[in-house]
């Protein structure tokens, strides 16, 4: 087999398959309040959605594009479509799925992990879920997982019209407001009190459309005492002209309830991935954001927890790979105010042939929020001279009964274990690919298996080629 010499030999097949665009409705590019109409008169929106669209695009008007962090100079929303129809209704039996639609989906994996160790999948293929579907036994135990839309408009209508967007609101930023003039799509998940879901739920994000966006929401309520691990995947096929994901995750964590949620995302490198996702936690209650990044042109990332009870917790563990003409302003945020309350963020990033990684972290400390305890740890690793890392941190500690703690590491390959590696029969390449594998570890360990091993094939599949 023929090794890979340049990093522009990478076989990203599996997520660069383009599927013939057979659409069965294209909105026209652009934001006006006639497209935001349209798109609601599509999906049969509720009056309060209809009203609650016009007022995030006014608000959107109203809004200034951010001044800090990557250049959004090549985003421009008079070339994107905010919503395309894919040919085919929402299914519950993958053997009703269209035929080019299920083939994408079956090359990435998903209908095995669902028939493997998944207790339900949704999978969104554009604008619209082409499938759902939850295992009997988990539906049995009264936790309800569906898609939004329907949530919206069915028995469910009030807890979604109670906690929509109550999180993040339009007037958070510019696309928070944006995600919701246009959104589509996306998972309701209610788990009741009590209830232990032991295997996971899914959803998955696929957008094809060229020059299109993709602005599904997100809602999870895991009541007292229960417990949940949501995974969530994305990619898309690479086009030669911007495509914008920006979604919204809304997750409520109760008392004594815990919530884990996973994301890997493998976006391609015309995505401007701006996506906004947010936490709240009651007393005694955990939430653990498990974050991969490896793909997008650009990407804002920063997921914000609120501990809000007292003795609630947060975790934080991510990676971030920046190659060739990415720049990935990552990080998380948390605000502690309940008492005794703890956070941890453990993250690390990778950057190489020119990639720039940016580790944003902020901690806010109320004046309530007693005897809080927090660390925030992020490690980088440059591959070379081209590439960039940064750390910016930010603590606004309110009260002097906390204890905050903070480091960081930047760094590259030693050359003395590329050295010991290939004394032991290694190629340079694999040497330092299975360095970075080790840096990258404490976090592909949190991952699920199927996710880890992919993981680590991108890391592998990244530094084929690539020059210390």
């Amino acid at each position: 087999m023929k090794e890979k010499s340049q990093v522009m030999d990478i076989d990203r097949s599996i997520y660069d398959i383009k599927d013939v665009e057979n659409d069965a409705y294209r909105i026209k590019n652009g934001l006006t309040p006639e497209i935001i109409e349209k798109i609601s008169k599509e999906k049969n929106d509720p009056i309060w959605m209809q009203q609650f669209r016009l007022q995030a695009l006014q608000i959107y008007n109203e809004i200034p594009t951010p001044d800090w962090g990557p250049s959004l100079e090549g985003l421009d929303m008079d070339n994107i479509a905010t919503y395309v129809r894919p040919n085919t209704k929402m299914q519950d039996n993958w053997k009703n799925v269209p035929q080019d639609i299920k083939d994408t989906f079956e090359r990435l994996g998903i209908p095995q992990a669902e028939r493997k160790s998944l207790a339900g999948v949704g999978a969104q293929y554009d604008s619209e879920l082409v499938y759902h579907n939850v295992r009997s036994e988990v539906a049995q135990e009264g936790v309800v997982y569906m898609d939004i839309e329907s949530a919206m408009k069915g028995e469910y209508a009030d807890m979604v019209r109670k906690y929509f967007m109550k999180l993040v609101t339009p007037r958070d930023h510019k696309f928070a407001a944006l995600h919701g003039a246009v959104w589509s799509g996306g998972s309701f998940v209610y788990v009741p009190k009590g209830v232990q879901l032991s295997i996971p739920l899914q959803s998955y994000f696929r957008l094809n459309a060229k020059g299109a966006g993709q602005f599904e929401h997100t809602l999870i309520i895991v009541d007292e005492g229960a417990s949940l691990h949501f995974i969530e995947g994305c990619s898309a096929p690479k086009y030669n002209v911007a495509n914008l994901h920006a979604g919204c995750v809304e997750l409520y964590v109760k008392k004594n309830a815990k919530l884990r949620y996973s994301t890997i995302e493998n976006w391609s490198k015309n995505m401007y991935n701006l996506n906004t996702k947010r936490a709240i936690v009651e007393e005694g209650g955990t939430i653990e954001w498990v974050s991969g990044s490896f793909g997008s042109h650009i990407g804002c990332l920063y997921p914000m927890s609120i501990l809000k009870g007292d003795n609630s917790k947060m975790e934080f563990t991510g990676v971030t790979f920046a190659g060739s003409g990415q720049n990935l302003d990552t990080g998380a945020k948390v605000v502690h105010v309940g008492k005794n309350t703890s956070s941890f963020m453990n993250t690390r990033s990778i950057s190489k042939s020119g990639g720039i990684s940016t580790f944003r972290s902020s901690v806010v400390v109320e004046k309530s929020a007693k005897k809080a305890k927090s660390s925030v740890s992020c490690q980088s690793l440059m591959l070379d001279s081209e590439s960039r890392s940064d750390t910016i941190p930010a603590m606004d500690i309110r009260t002097k009964d906390a204890a905050i703690g903070h480091e960081a590491k930047i760094g590259s390959i030693s050359g003395d274990a590329v050295f010991y590696l290939m004394s032991r029969g290694m190629t340079e390449e694999d040497a330092r690919a299975l360095i970075v594998s080790g840096f990258a570890d404490n976090v592909s360990k949190e991952l699920p298996v199927e996710y880890a091993v992919e993981m680590n094939n991108l890391i592998r599949l990244e530094m084929k080629g690539s020059i210390g």
